[in-house]
């Protein structure tokens, strides 16, 4: 079941609202915090998790930072979907079956709408990259996550371009660095549509109009990180956001572009992807990084890249600038939530009701590890399992290992996951490789160096880890049963 139209979330302010109402979801501070590294290196403490180096914490609250140094009109939070829990409230469904109303929504579709500028909330304040004193690095508060960083980088901001030849548009998450005073560098990963637009706009000799709306329904964060095939080129994923919450997303016209952008936004930066124009990613800063990415290492730095020229910055009155330190659990859920949907649906296709549910699991990012909770009811079953996994990876071409697990086993309690891997999986017969096989570019062991069956950068060896039991063998792998009983009569405050 989808989200009802009547949830009390329908952009940013709204979603902290509700999770200032309950407990343990969200904390403030009116401390001044730099945005060069310690802002992040906060919040790496209070609730990052995921891949994040230790000491860190998983499930840690949201969190607002009220007073920040050189920016006296802004407030930063981060962390907004950084427990599965919490995105839970966001979205109003149960943790665990997020996947599940992801899939339904993308088979539901709810197409956005364009608004007046009555609604464009976030066109209250506005600056025109034409007036002398516009300067991005004193308008927004970009963080920078580390101290090696290129620079400061816009990292949670929804990049929304249209097709120049169809006029079909798409949503997504990229890595934005901050270059100069109206200018930002665009990483984009083979295969996104955003690049097939730039492309296309480039070998026209014209600029692609992209429009940067930075602190939104968290719904549309996640919807955005959607892939193909289940989202292909010409699939607006804002589809995907109308349907969780029951109503269109609405839209406003950019001010300076021929481009649309989130009506509700916090910011908007208004621009275009020049064509034959290339930059440095550490011009700057000459550190050969980037920023901390999801595997858990700071990525490099890129040679040459695709630039923005900004035309304009608009924002609510007091505004709040959305951000994320990259590699936490708050890229679990927003890469990985969607990617559990996507497999489900897949499998669901080809062998309806057998798998029970996904978890791309936090280890992964949310990207490169899936356990997948498979049932097997007749002898027949015995294998599809496996084909579940190759499916798996059809749905989510980056994923680079997949667990298989019985329907008795939690597949979000890592512990209950190891335990089926040690007693339900022998490596010679349960190990299924895949090797020569395209995965995510950030992965640092995709190199020659690291194997022998690595002929070229960015190619991995998949693997099936098969922790099922051998259907004629599951009477030998019964769990002890223990009774059912009522804990709450013993301890009436148990959770």
């Amino acid at each position: 079941m989808l989200c009802k139209s009547d949830h009390p979330v329908h952009d940013l302010r709204s979603a902290l609202a509700l999770l200032q109402s309950l407990p343990g979801e969200f904390v403030s501070t009116d401390t001044e915090v730099d945005p060069e590294a310690e802002l992040s290196g906060v919040y790496r403490y209070v609730g990052a998790g995921g891949t994040c180096m230790r000491p860190t914490r998983k499930g840690g609250p949201v969190m607002m930072f009220n007073k920040v140094k050189g920016f006296p009109g802004f407030k930063v939070v981060i962390g907004l979907v950084g427990s599965r829990k919490r995105v839970g409230h966001l979205l109003g469904c149960a943790p665990e079956r997020l996947g599940h109303i992801l899939k339904e929504a993308v088979q539901h579709p709810v197409a956005p709408v364009e608004v007046g500028q009555d609604k464009a909330q976030c066109q209250e304040v506005v600056h025109y990259a034409s007036d002398p004193s516009f300067d991005l690095r004193t308008l927004l508060p970009a963080p920078t996550n580390t101290e090696e960083d290129a620079g400061p980088y816009i990292t949670m901001g929804m990049c929304y371009a249209s097709d120049p030849e169809t006029g079909e548009s798409d949503i997504t998450i990229h890595r934005l660095c901050v270059q100069s005073r109206d200018e930002l560098s665009m990483w984009l990963t083979p295969g996104r549509h955003i690049d097939a637009f730039r492309q296309k706009a480039e070998a026209a000799g014209k600029p692609l109009p992209i429009s940067i709306s930075i602190g939104v329904d968290p719904a549309i964060e996640i919807a955005a990180c959607f892939e193909p095939p289940t989202t292909p080129l010409g699939f607006d994923e804002l589809n995907v956001a109308g349907a969780i919450r029951g109503r269109p997303v609405e839209l406003s016209r950019c001010l300076t572009i021929p481009a649309r952008a989130i009506a509700h936004a916090e910011v908007v930066i208004e621009g275009e992807l020049l064509p034959n124009v290339r930059v440095r990613e550490d011009q700057n800063t000459d550190t050969g990084k980037a920023m901390p990415e999801f595997p858990g290492y700071t990525g490099e730095s890129k040679d040459a890249l695709p630039v923005i020229k900004v035309k304009a910055i608009t924002h609510r009155r007091n505004p709040i600038l959305q951000t994320t330190v990259g590699p936490g659990e708050e890229h679990v859920n927003l890469a990985g939530i969607p990617t559990e949907a996507s497999i489900l649906d897949m499998v669901d296709r080809a062998m309806p009701g057998k798998l029970l549910n996904v978890f791309a699991h936090s280890s992964g990012g949310g990207k490169f590890l899936a356990v997948l909770q498979f049932k097997k009811s007749a002898p027949v079953d015995e294998g599809r399992q496996r084909q579940a996994a190759l499916l798996a990876f059809s749905a989510f071409p980056e994923l680079k290992h997949v667990i298989l697990v019985d329907e008795d086993v939690d597949i979000f309690d890592t512990d209950d996951v190891l335990w089926a891997m040690q007693t339900r999986y022998q490596g010679d017969v349960s190990t299924v490789f895949i090797p020569g096989v395209r995965c995510h570019p950030l992965d640092p062991s995709q190199i020659p160096a690291f194997s022998p069956s690595i002929r070229q950068a960015g190619s991995s060896c998949k693997t099936i880890f098969d922790c099922t039991v051998p259907f004629d063998l599951k009477s030998h792998f019964e769990r002890s049963k223990f009774k059912e009983v009522d804990v709450k009569r013993f301890l009436p405050d148990f959770e």
